[in-house]
């Protein structure tokens, strides 16, 4: 069943999940939620939505409707949920809200769900976290990753990309790994980046601090996220994190060997410039229009799309 009218169950009702669950509603689509903590679940109800803090009866309430699963908890917590997942619900479409994809899929492969499930992860989020941080236009106008791997079940692609598209995003599609490759340099990295110079900026003291204008307050906000959720993100890309990371600390130690040797910081900052230029150059996105979902290339052809900038904003065909 791939149609807009396909229920949905959140597990998670933190900044994401809590997103997602208020989109869904919003577009019409029946939809409940989970969340391990009682204070969330209150105040979700309170707002007028239906959750609960029994896993197992949102699970079966899911495999009663047919419903499309949605891991949305921090990686620490992947296993647990994924076992009550393999209980009560092991035959419906599972994707998930997690940072990182690769990690996620052997998640999936050990409790046993991985024919049904496809990976996502939407580009979209805040320094604050919880249910009350939820905003229902969140994933408007947002890059929602839908991973495309050799034995994506093109049916469970559909299903979750559909869920993408109806919460107001445009659908990347990219292999797992590309993915994880991907936002260590743009998501992860900045994440510590942001750890360090808020850091440096607090040792310099009150005066420090007093001064600090806007380019500290911008390059540090994703300083704000709780350090609880930063580490589980950055901790489970640790490869590729290591990889983007050594590659800016070379930037830095070489622009501090030009400061030292020529009191010049021209070669950093002309790249970085021109960087920034390139990535405002590409934020007009091309469409992918010409991939029928199950015919026998559609994976390739659907990735090697993303890899050069497409999306998806309408749902592909089937064939």
């Amino acid at each position: 069943m791939n149609t807009p009218d396909r229920p949905v169950c959140v597990l998670g009702l933190g900044l994401i999940g809590g997103s997602l669950l208020r989109a869904v509603v919003d577009s019409g689509r029946p939809a409940w939620g989970w969340n391990r903590s009682t204070g969330a679940v209150d105040a979700a109800r309170a707002d007028g939505y239906d959750v609960t803090a029994d896993i197992a009866s949102a699970l079966q309430r899911a495999a009663e409707e047919d419903a499309l699963v949605v891991v949305a908890v921090p990686m620490p917590a992947v296993d647990t949920v994924l076992e009550s997942v393999a209980a009560h619900a092991p035959h419906c479409v599972l994707t998930d809200v997690v940072s990182v994809k690769a990690e996620m899929a052997a998640a999936v492969a050990r409790a046993g769900l991985g024919a049904r499930f496809v990976g996502g992860h939407p580009m979209a989020g805040t320094s604050a976290s919880g249910w009350l941080a939820a905003d229902v236009d969140l994933f408007r106008n947002a890059v929602w990753v839908v991973t495309v791997d050799d034995d994506t079940d093109p049916d469970a692609w559909l299903a979750v990309a559909d869920l993408a598209l109806s919460s107001g995003s445009v659908v990347v599609p990219a292999r797992a790994d590309d993915h994880d490759r991907a936002v260590a340099r743009v998501s992860h990295l900045p994440h510590l980046l942001a750890e360090a110079l808020a850091t440096v900026g607090a040792q310099g003291g009150e005066l420090t601090l007093r001064l600090a204008a806007g380019s500290f307050r911008d390059g540090t906000r994703v300083a704000g996220t709780a350090p609880a959720l930063v580490s589980a993100m950055c901790d489970a890309n640790a490869p590729a994190l290591v990889d983007a990371l050594d590659e800016a600390l070379a930037a830095l130690h070489s622009a501090r060997d030009a400061l030292v040797a020529d009191a010049s910081t021209e070669t950093l900052v002309s790249a970085g410039h021109a960087a920034r230029s390139r990535y405002d150059e590409q934020l007009q996105w091309w469409e992918i229009t010409d991939v029928v979902v199950g015919s026998p290339s559609w994976q390739g052809d659907l990735v090697d799309a993303g890899r050069r900038g497409g999306v998806v904003q309408r749902l592909p065909r089937r064939a």
